[in-house]
């Protein structure tokens, strides 16, 4: 790692206390997660302390209700926040959007009482969430899900398993989508399930290329049994819920890659200026000159695009389309910009020595997660002309 801080970003936020918390944010990230990030990405160790911290800080729930312990932040100030924590470690920063993402569903779609019961503690009391759709056989076809909820007096019973869940095995609650009706998407209905529940197993969790701190493993529902006062929304609803909540945390992935691509930036311009060649610094060279030219363009771009998509949603207008663009595009730049880090570093790029080797493999996780970068594409096109014909 380079001996030079990175730079703030220059931010134009909305007011003096965004401005506020995200010196706060900036501060913990360099601090407390930044120093100990290849560690313990290379050990493979999860840092539930640092969700706590953030938790106290009332970092957790800032696009949320203040009435329910939320930070009453708007989505152009919380991406914001992830981008920094995302570029200290993307563990944390994404991991704080899929936190966000299992809390959505009920701050949505629940009643007064199932949020006045739950969300204080999901918000702000130290819990930790993860959202349960994909599964073994149903990945970007999510409406084919197969995990059965079937009512049982006033309770429902969860069987099924769910597949590449962040936080699989270590969260407090899981946002279960699960079958109540018919196939297609209107016999999906949602549930808040506790982590302790009885039946309720984690599989040992997957060897990843990257993000080897933050655990993806299958989820087992053996015979799960959840009161109804669990469910969200009505039945039949899940699927809605599911895609509502997928909107809003395709601009979290697309803040977070911005994250990764800021920070391999950072690392490739420290190294340029520091490493000499021919009697001067590599960053005199035009062809690498250009690199970084390209790559900060990419960052600026992509930073704009989740911004513009998250000022639709704060303001209430229609976003699908922008937050499929900026997913799309947010991710690729990161795809494209740490591999281009990784060169400028040269073979020093290509070791642990130096954390541009492990941005570029943790950027190829973000092309794929809630909706591959394909999907992305189906989604805008579909804006653009209409379903498909076929």
């Amino acid at each position: 790692m380079t001996d030079r801080a990175p730079q703030p970003v220059d931010r134009q936020l909305p007011t003096e206390e965004s401005r506020d918390l995200l010196a706060l944010v900036r501060e913990i990230a360099q601090r407390e997660i930044r120093p100990k990030a290849a560690e313990e990405e290379d050990s493979g160790r999860f840092p539930r302390e640092v969700f706590t911290l953030l938790s106290e800080a009332g970092l957790l729930g800032l696009p949320y209700p203040g009435e329910f312990g939320g930070g009453e932040q708007p989505y152009e100030v919380y991406l914001q926040v992830l981008e920094e924590l995302a570029a200290a470690r993307l563990t944390v920063g994404l991991g704080v959007s899929v936190h966000s993402l299992a809390c959505h569903g009920l701050a949505g779609y629940g009643t007064k009482e199932q949020q006045g019961a739950h969300l204080p503690a999901m918000l702000g009391g130290g819990l930790l969430g993860a959202y349960c759709l994909s599964e073994p056989a149903s990945g970007s076809d999510a409406a084919s899900l197969t995990t059965k909820a079937v009512r049982d007096g006033d309770d429902w019973i969860i069987t099924g398993t769910k597949a590449w869940i962040t936080h699989g095995g270590v969260a407090d609650f899981y946002t279960v989508l699960a079958r109540t009706g018919a196939q297609g998407p209107k016999g999906i209905t949602a549930f808040l399930v506790p982590g302790d529940a009885e039946g309720l197993t984690a599989a040992v969790p997957e060897k990843k290329m990257g993000m080897k701190g933050s655990p993806t493993a299958q989820l087992h529902f053996d015979g799960v049994r959840v009161p109804d006062a669990r469910r969200i929304g009505e039945e039949g609803q899940g699927f809605t819920i599911a895609l509502a909540a997928l909107d809003a945390g395709r601009l979290g992935i697309a803040a977070c890659a911005i994250g990764v691509a800021q920070a391999a930036l950072d690392e490739a311009l420290a190294y340029a200026l520091d490493r000499k060649q021919f009697g001067h610094p590599i960053a005199d060279f035009q062809g690498l000159r250009f690199m970084l030219a390209d790559m900060a363009t990419k960052i600026e771009a992509g930073r704009a695009l989740y911004l513009a998509a998250a000022r639709l949603r704060d303001a209430g207008k229609p976003f699908s389309r922008q937050a499929a663009m900026a997913k799309l595009f947010c991710t690729d730049a990161a795809m494209s910009v740490t591999t281009d880090a990784v060169q400028v570093l040269g073979g020093y790029g290509y070791t642990a020595d130096f954390p541009v080797e492990r941005l570029m493999r943790e950027a190829k996780v973000l092309q794929i997660v809630e909706g591959t970068n394909q999907i992305q594409r189906m989604v805008i096109a579909r804006h653009l002309a209409g379903p498909e014909t076929r």
